[in-house]
């Protein structure tokens, strides 16, 4: 069980958790009122399950997509599959028994998500392939991370509205930014084997500036989604601190030291998450 949640890396869900909450909890007060049932509790449960299976669906096809170039590379040879640690084959069974349990949990959602369940996974499991093709492959991970607000908010709901949709872009914009420069680490190997990323693209420089430009796009949303709910302070709070700590990131990196990447991509961007998706929450139970 270590070895599996080391490769599907589950301590990562922190970035996306936070605003599938969020999702939930804006249907539970935009359209129930702040009712809570016994359905809507199930829906709960539900929708963390879902988030589970395609998550560890998500990244255990990358890592099984990816392990011949994980093995060459240096600082992911000693991943699990290229380590030896868990085989290919099993990796595949596992990410079949995640596909399966994903679309099996939407179908006791409503109809809406069971019909969206196979979107859902060609954008989490094609992620996988698109650094082989486009430099756009960060906006790939980005949306999938994106569609936990929306789709949280459509489990309780059975539609879409534009405040889910509005923090479904702030996740876009936000992970596309930080994943931008976490593939710096690796834009000289990547470069070597013709891999596609927006540094191999564009150079670390202009990379870290294409990645704050998205940041600022990023907290222009967040902003506006405020606005659009009628947030009280609590709500603004943790907009204060999810865009101070957003911009917080871009101090810790420069193109020629890049020693503190995992602070600003781990640390900072799990801490804003968390913050920002609480005080939410908090906001909309209280205030």
């Amino acid at each position: 069980m270590k070895n599996y949640l080391s490769l599907i890396k589950f301590s990562h869900t922190i970035f996306a958790l936070p605003f599938a909450l969020l999702g939930f909890f804006l249907a539970v007060y935009m359209v129930q009122d702040g009712v809570f049932t016994s359905e809507t509790w199930y829906k709960l449960f539900l929708i963390l399950l879902c988030m589970v299976f395609a998550r560890s669906a998500a990244m255990a096809f990358n890592r099984y997509i990816d392990r011949d170039i994980d093995a060459k590379n240096p600082r992911t040879a000693v991943r699990e599959i290229p380590a030896g640690i868990v085989s290919p084959r099993s990796a595949l069974f596992f990410i079949i028994i995640n596909v399966v349990l994903f679309v099996a949990t939407t179908y006791f959602i409503n109809p809406l998500c069971f019909a969206l369940s196979p979107i859902a996974l060609l954008v989490v499991l094609g992620y996988s392939y698109t650094k082989r093709f486009t430099a756009l492959c960060h906006f790939v991970l980005g949306l999938g991370l994106a569609l936990a607000p929306v789709g949280a908010y459509i489990a309780v709901t059975g539609h879409f509205d534009l405040l889910p949709i509005l923090y479904g872009i702030v996740v876009l914009l936000w992970v596309s930014g930080f994943d931008i420069i976490y593939a710096l680490q690796d834009e000289e190997f990547d470069s070597s084997l013709g891999l596609n990323s927006i540094p191999t693209f564009l150079g670390k420089n202009k990379a870290l500036i294409l990645s704050s430009v998205l940041h600022i796009l990023c907290a222009f949303i967040v902003i506006l989604a405020a606005l659009f709910g009628s947030s009280s302070w609590l709500h603004w709070a943790g907009v204060s601190v999810f865009i101070a700590l957003l911009f917080y990131q871009h101090l810790l990196v420069k193109p020629n030291d890049l020693s503190k990447v995992n602070l600003a991509f781990f640390t900072t961007n799990g801490v804003a998450s968390v913050i920002f998706g609480v005080l939410a929450i908090l906001d909309l139970i209280f205030l």
